[in-house]
């Protein structure tokens, strides 16, 4: 689906890019928080990083999960960005709940205009559907039917910030790779 976004929000606004870690390898294979991506994550997290590259969605910071899984997909990110955002890996993101993962991005994004965080289901797909009180009908209903892994969910924050709160934000895009 074509998009047409500004790189960047005017005035007060911010834009969130949420990025589901890539396909890992199934659980119980070994520790959880060390499961590396499969074949299939390998191949989907750079197109991700394609797709942020050519739709013109950039970040002023990543902030990132230090499990192994997330780490790999924002790697295998970056060769597509032209000007990859410094990093911040935050043991916080690990496995977290949305109330967290507000409370990260509310503790790190400052005055930046754009941030992306690199996270994990369920937490990842609940702070997206809870933010997104708008948006066309099409993207909110396969926002609401599940959050696919190398997904990316662009959400528009007209009021900064503080409109972390549920209902607040608008969906801008969203992006999965083909299955």
């Amino acid at each position: 689906m074509p998009v047409e976004p500004s790189a960047r929000t005017g005035g007060n606004g911010r834009r969130l890019l949420l990025v589901r870690h890539a396909k890992a390898v199934p659980k119980g294979q070994t520790d959880d928080f060390d499961r590396p991506l499969s074949d299939r994550g390998r191949t989907n997290a750079p197109e991700a990083g394609r797709w942020l590259a050519g739709s013109g969605y950039a970040a002023d910071l990543a902030l990132c999960s230090p499990a192994r899984r997330t780490r790999q997909t924002w790697e295998l990110m970056l060769p597509a960005l032209t000007s990859p955002p410094p990093t911040v890996y935050d043991d916080r993101l690990y496995d977290a709940a949305p109330s967290v993962l507000v409370e990260v991005l509310s503790a790190r994004s400052g005055n930046l205009g754009n941030v992306l965080l690199v996270g994990h289901n369920a937490g990842i797909h609940e702070l997206a559907s809870a933010l997104c009180g708008s948006g066309p009908a099409e993207l909110l209903e396969r926002l609401r039917d599940g959050f696919p892994t190398s997904g990316v969910v662009v959400v528009d924050l007209a009021d900064g910030w503080d409109a972390l709160t549920p209902g607040h934000g608008t969906l801008a895009a969203l992006w999965s790779p083909s299955p």
